[in-house]
């Protein structure tokens, strides 16, 4: 009873372990059928003591007990083991910062030179609507006062920037959890984490231009800055496998909605997204041009996506070279000088990409190219398609 799919690459399914055709197990049919896809064919049955059973069924009952039985031993023996190396079974101790994030009631109005939990709250349901506050630190800045001003404008309310109460009611329809507990792997752990070195010759020299830290490497992941982590989790260590730490729940995309445009403004400092019938899906601040650079006007279109990208390093490109510097092809890496992710323009040389540096998006110049945030140019990306319009526009 040989699978005619798994005989020529002699693969075994996934669920039995055999070379039997499993597409009519009970418990879990599709998980079979990734393996074993060569027609319904019924199990291997056994007498089982008080009634006729397949052997799926006795499979998964003896693994049951198994797991049962090597519970109870595990808690049985817990007592006798020594000290864990492991932070793992702590438990977090929600400070107060947290809980004044998750509070709903505080409604008061955030405007520019706000600082503190009620603005976390709200970078992080901005975040989680789309419009991106840039890096989540509990500090209104101008990243975050443009995603204030593109939420009110696209709800139909006035672009103050401030939060009042009528947008505090919009953003609270968001009712998720704002911060989730989130453990340290070993893999967090690991790294590898090293300074980047400042000279082009020396950055080629490396393999992969990773981050410093682990909480850079965390910050990235949850949108947030280092500071903001440390400070939700006082006394945690973010180095440590198992420490379990308090993180803002942003957003999670199952499937990115498909750009028909995407406006560039050089006088808004944003890149946005618009899909079917003209709706917006999207707002980013970005970091647009300089004054030696600017920002080529019109009408160009996406060439390709790349992630993780290799930079061909040449100062002919650049108005202030550094004249002891010769071309250089760098690694690719989160902390590249064109970030996780580039998006390539008709317009030859330009294209849209991640940063280094997520903190200063927007506080300091590019050299002509569009710079948003890793994990905003990253949720582009996968709304756009070769061929997309990108406006480019004052």
């Amino acid at each position: 009873m040989r699978c005619n799919s798994c005989r020529p690459s002699r693969k075994k399914c996934r669920f039995r372990r055999r070379k039997l055709h499993a597409g009519t197990c009970r418990a879990r049919p599709q998980a079979c059928f990734r393996w074993c896809k060569g027609g319904p064919r019924r199990p291997k049955r056994r007498w089982l003591g008080n009634g006729l059973q397949s052997a799926h069924d006795f499979g998964m009952r003896i693994t049951y007990l198994l797991a049962v039985t090597a519970s109870v031993l595990a808690l049985s023996g817990a007592g006798a083991a020594g000290p864990a190396k492991s932070r793992a079974g702590r438990p977090v101790a929600r400070s107060l910062a947290a809980s004044e994030i998750e509070d709903a009631t505080k409604t008061g109005a955030v405007g520019p030179g706000a600082t503190g939990p009620r603005v976390v709250r709200a970078q992080i349901l901005l975040d989680r609507a789309m419009f991106s506050p840039g890096e989540i630190d509990g500090v209104y800045g101008d990243d975050f006062g443009i995603a204030v001003k593109g939420y009110q404008e696209s709800r139909g309310l006035k672009p103050t920037g401030t939060i009042d109460a009528e947008t505090w009611r919009l953003l609270d329809s968001d009712a998720g959890p704002l911060l989730l507990t989130y453990t340290i792997t070993r893999a967090d752990e690991k790294g590898p984490f090293e300074p980047a070195p400042t000279d082009f010759r020396e950055k080629a020299k490396l393999k992969w231009l990773g981050f410093e830290t682990p909480g850079e490497e965390l910050g990235e992941r949850f949108h947030s800055s280092p500071k903001l982590l440390a400070e939700l989790n006082s006394g945690a260590k973010l180095d440590t496998a198992g420490e379990r730490i308090f993180v803002p729940n942003v957003r999670r995309a199952a499937a990115a909605p498909r750009a028909l445009r995407v406006v560039v403004s050089k006088s808004k400092r944003t890149v946005i997204a618009y899909g079917a019938g003209d709706k917006e899906l999207a707002q980013y601040p970005a970091t647009i041009g300089d004054s030696h650079d600017p920002l080529p006007i019109g009408d160009w279109n996406v060439t390709r996506v790349l992630h993780f990208p290799w930079f061909n390093y040449d100062p002919d490109l650049f108005w202030n070279p550094n004249p002891k510097q010769a071309q250089a092809i760098l690694a690719p890496g989160p902390r590249g000088p064109v970030g996780t992710t580039w998006i390539g323009l008709t317009k030859e040389h330009y294209g849209i990409h991640g940063t280094p540096d997520p903190g200063h998006v927007r506080h300091n110049e590019s050299a002509g190219c569009v710079r948003l945030t890793n994990w905003d140019v990253d949720d582009l990306s996968h709304m756009v398609r070769p061929g997309t319009p990108v406006v480019l526009e004052e």
